[in-house]
């Protein structure tokens, strides 16, 4: 059984000028003890989609259809009162600004122990000291010590590792990583990947990885779903997307890693600009940055997802004819 799952999931914005579609027909499922990643460019829907599943979206915000499971509970009937138990506790947040996500007034043990202690049945004292595990599982050093230290003694990845500490504190089933290494140099992106990876490993949290990093994503995930314009376009293992990918986008991506032009000066681009939510296209909405666009087909109609191979999906007319 899936710890999460999103099914058939759409959600639009009511503005002023008429109600956008944001995210359409979403359907992802998350494995006890899998990192699964969602990847594609800035603006295509993947920290919506984590909003959707915490339902912290904005107040214009229009759920449309589908289910968000959670545990076995549907997160879209849940009541306010009963949503907020879910969050921070059962499914935990990491953010995509350290340097913003922790309150500048307290210490670190501080607002640890806030997390820790909603455990009525915890004393203090076994607090402190679980306070101090989890600081020692995400690896920052003298724990015991930094449990007395404001933020801003903390680096940038010294931040981002007690982030993470306060998602075990709250013994969270699920973290969604939302690009979690963002303005971190390239050691400490591994690290904290590293990191990432050993509390799925050894403590059986699942992860949803939010990323444009694909480098990082082959790494570290278990499967990947390639999302663009609000759909996502191609799901598959990590290594069967790497091995072969299928969706144009998905090549475009791959296509435009350093890795995968060694003898070129210059690397590939996709031409063009993501849409954003008020452009009307019709068919396929990366048809007009699409080499492969079939004239009559892509611009007509949305395709459906359709597996290719056992576990590889993919929304593409080209295997669809």
């Amino acid at each position: 059984m899936s710890l999460l799952e999103i099914k058939n999931y759409s959600m639009s914005f009511r503005c002023e000028s008429g109600i956008y579609n944001a995210l359409n027909n979403i359907s992802l499922s998350i494995e006890p003890k899998s990192m699964v990643a969602l990847v594609g460019e800035s603006g295509c829907g993947k920290s919506m989609t984590a909003m959707s599943i915490l339902r912290l979206l904005p107040k214009n915000a229009v759920v449309n259809s589908g289910e968000i499971i959670f545990d076995g509970i549907n997160l879209l009937t849940l009541k306010n009162s009963e949503m907020n138990k879910v969050r921070g506790n059962k499914i935990a947040l990491i953010p995509q600004d350290p340097m913003t996500s922790l309150n500048p007034l307290y210490t670190i043990g501080n607002q640890l122990l806030e997390v820790i202690l909603k455990d009525k049945n915890i004393s203090k004292k076994d607090a402190e000291n679980k306070a101090v595990e989890v600081l020692d599982i995400v690896k920052i050093p003298q724990a015991k010590e930094k449990l007395s230290f404001y933020p801003h003694e903390f680096s940038g990845g010294m931040k981002q590792r007690a982030i993470i500490a306060m998602a075990l504190a709250a013994n969270a089933k699920l973290i969604i990583a939302d690009e979690p290494t963002t303005a971190l140099d390239v050691t400490i992106q591994a690290q904290i990947m590293n990191i990432l990876n050993d509390i799925k490993e050894h403590l059986g949290t699942s992860i949803l990885l939010i990323s444009h990093e694909l480098n990082l994503v082959g790494q570290y995930s278990d499967e990947i779903n390639v999302m663009y314009s609000g759909r996502i376009v191609e799901k598959a293992s990590s290594k069967q997307f790497f091995q072969n990918p299928l969706h144009p986008y998905s090549i475009a991506l791959l296509n435009s890693l350093p890795a995968n032009n060694p003898d070129n000066n210059r690397l590939k681009i996709i031409e063009g600009q993501p849409p954003s939510i008020q452009e009307n296209i019709s068919g396929c909405r990366f048809n007009p940055r699409c080499e492969q666009m079939i004239d009559k087909i892509c611009n007509v109609k949305s395709p459906c997802s359709k597996e290719i191979a056992p576990g590889h999906f993919v929304e593409c007319y080209l295997y669809q004819i």
